[in-house]
């Protein structure tokens, strides 16, 4: 289970960081690309990138695990590329033999180039150095505008949530699986993590990749400063359009996504929306999971089937068009 304390101090320190960064979107991304889970959002992504990622990618595997728990020196809070390698240049001499011993147990194979980097062997950082631009330039840097629009589309409705629901809604809405207890968001999702804010509050920052449970790491301000609470963006990344969106609710949601919404104004089952919408059930199930996380929609059961209706949340943002 996840669980965050939070003072009062905390609760009015909650804030968004601006924008996506490239070197947590592009660790982000390899993480995706190796989960099973969505498979009815990411199948095919994770199929393309299969295909397309450069063979001199492969090494950052070894750091960037399916769990996202990952060595925070290879994905620095920086706003460019040039800067991010730097930034992970520069974290070589802080290293220590803890997170070496770490690093290794979760790789899948041999450790050999792990203890290498460590060792600050210079040509296994060249190939860290080469294996992430060459990553950024495959996956990242082709669909940088829309993780922009996820991220951002993300921002602005946690934002509406927070002015009309409260600071606690919006928390709540990062996972299906959120709840308060007392002044702790939990998550009661597996690996145990607790964490204390004491005063320091709290940065957000949505993924479009990312589909697990939240994830807290310390933030760009160091141990002193407020930690990152990293959550799956209300439109993953395969369901952000190519090209401009329709409307508002389309940019927010995603095409599909938002016709599951609009679905929902009468009570509907699962069946019925794949029928009517020409999608299968499983994407169903994962649209109205998310909806559900976010508030919009709710989910009751009667007998054998399953029926969705909207909320008025969901409600209020069809009305206004997102």
């Amino acid at each position: 289970m996840l669980r965050v304390h939070f003072t009062a101090e905390d609760l009015l320190n909650v804030t968004f960081v601006s924008e996506p960064l490239p070197m947590v979107e592009l660790a982000m991304a390899l993480v995706a690309w190796q989960r099973t889970d969505e498979p009815a959002v990411f199948g095919r992504w994770r199929g393309r990138v299969g295909r397309e990622l450069p063979g001199r990618v492969r090494p950052l595997l070894d750091l960037l695990r399916p769990d996202g728990d990952n060595p925070q020196f290879v994905e620095p809070y920086t706003r460019t590329l040039e800067e991010g390698l730097a930034a992970v240049r520069e974290a070589a001499p802080a290293l220590t033999g803890g997170q070496l011993a770490r690093a290794a147990a979760r790789a899948p194979g041999p450790d050999s180039w792990l203890r290498a980097l460590w060792g600050r062997d210079r040509d296994a950082w060249d190939q860290l150095g080469g294996a992430l631009r060459a990553g950024h330039e495959a996956v990242v840097a082709p669909q940088w505008a829309r993780i922009r629009q996820s991220y951002q589309a993300d921002v602005a409705w946690r934002a509406r949530l927070l002015a009309t629901h409260g600071i606690k809604a919006c928390l709540a809405s990062t996972h299906p699986r959120a709840e308060w207890s007392g002044t702790a968001l939990e998550v009661d999702r597996p690996p145990h993590y607790e964490v204390r804010l004491g005063g320091r509050g709290l940065l957000l920052m949505p993924s479009p990749f990312w589909t697990g449970r939240p994830l807290v790491a310390e933030g760009p301000g160091g141990p002193q400063g407020p930690p990152v609470l990293m959550y799956p963006a209300l439109t993953p990344l395969p369901l952000v359009g190519a090209g401009p969106a329709e409307g508002a609710l389309d940019a927010l949601l995603g095409r599909t996504r938002a016709a599951v919404l609009q679905q929902l104004v009468r009570r509907r089952t699962t069946s019925e929306l794949a029928r009517d919408l020409d999608i299968s059930l499983p994407s169903v199930s994962e649209h109205t999971r998310t909806l559900r996380a976010a508030g919009l929609i709710t989910t009751e059961r009667d007998g054998k089937a399953v029926l969705h209706s909207v909320t008025g949340l969901g409600v209020d943002l069809l009305r206004s068009g997102g």
